[in-house]
């Protein structure tokens, strides 16, 4: 376990890779007693910061629910992240590439709630019960950890490596589809790079929504009406550079694009 000196200078450290863009040395290197507690004690410190310097929270990412992910990362548990208003844009956008490092997409389902979820207890008919309606999103992933040989600890304390997310298709209830037969097509370019069926998350996209509310409950956290929740890739991370062009067609959900400037 880390000291509270420690957790602060390395949450201050990851602010200022976020700004700069340079991506700090892995932590697990530098700290070999650092534990997954340690590192969501970071992430914590990390968005407090963010909120100070202006940043609203809206919602929260939940990484590595796949087999797909799991497999690509060699992580095993899920983990998740802050969701910040700034990080949320809307299809046919362009993204900066600069303003990330290392970005890689992945394919997801959005819930965004109309009443509190709070654990623990919390189960896949409370998260369906308590959701306005399921969207289309793309996740961007970003680093500010060097990515080499990254573990779980490292992955939370660089707030489960969310950079942006852009959202688009169609919005749908909950009960209008079974969210388990969700598909996408992932393009690149025109060419397709990856495909996916939204039960490669847990066996259901919302088991995912109903794993946070219970694990945040821990660190006396809920989930809040209003908010987005990125419910966990069904696809692996796709590489994207500068002059990419990224389409992910969900069918009866719609499309979604966005442009790498």
């Amino acid at each position: 376990m880390l000291d509270a000196k420690t957790i602060e200078a390395i949450a201050d450290e990851l602010v200022e890779a976020g700004r700069n863009r340079k991506p700090v040395p892995r932590l697990t290197v530098r700290y070999p007693e650092m534990t997954v507690e340690d590192s969501y004690a970071v992430q914590q410190l990390w968005r407090r910061r963010n909120e100070e310097a202006g940043r609203t929270l809206v919602g929260r990412k939940i990484g590595l629910t796949s087999k797909a992910m799991q497999a690509a990362t060699g992580i095993t548990e899920p983990d998740y992240g802050a969701i910040f208003d700034d990080m949320v844009l809307e299809t046919g956008c362009s993204v900066q590439w600069d303003r990330y490092t290392h970005p890689r997409v992945e394919v997801e389902l959005a819930f965004v709630l109309k009443e509190g979820l709070k654990g623990p207890g919390v189960g896949l008919m409370d998260v369906l019960n308590a959701t306005d309606y399921v969207v289309p999103a793309l996740e961007i992933l970003d680093s500010r950890i060097e990515m080499e040989g990254r573990t779980i600890v490292d992955t939370i304390a660089d707030n489960a490596a969310m950079g942006a997310m852009v959202v688009g298709g169609r919005p749908v209830r909950p009960d209008a589809v079974d969210l388990r037969w969700v598909s996408a097509i992932l393009y690149k370019n025109q060419t397709v790079e990856e495909t996916g069926v939204a039960a490669g998350v847990l066996d259901h996209p919302a088991n995912g929504v109903h794993w946070l509310a219970n694990k945040i409950a821990a660190h006396g956290d809920s989930l809040k009406a209003g908010d987005i929740i990125l419910a966990g890739s069904f696809t692996r991370p796709m590489w994207v550079y500068k002059g990419d062009t990224v389409h992910a067609d969900y069918g009866p959900l719609g499309v979604i694009t966005c442009r790498f400037e």
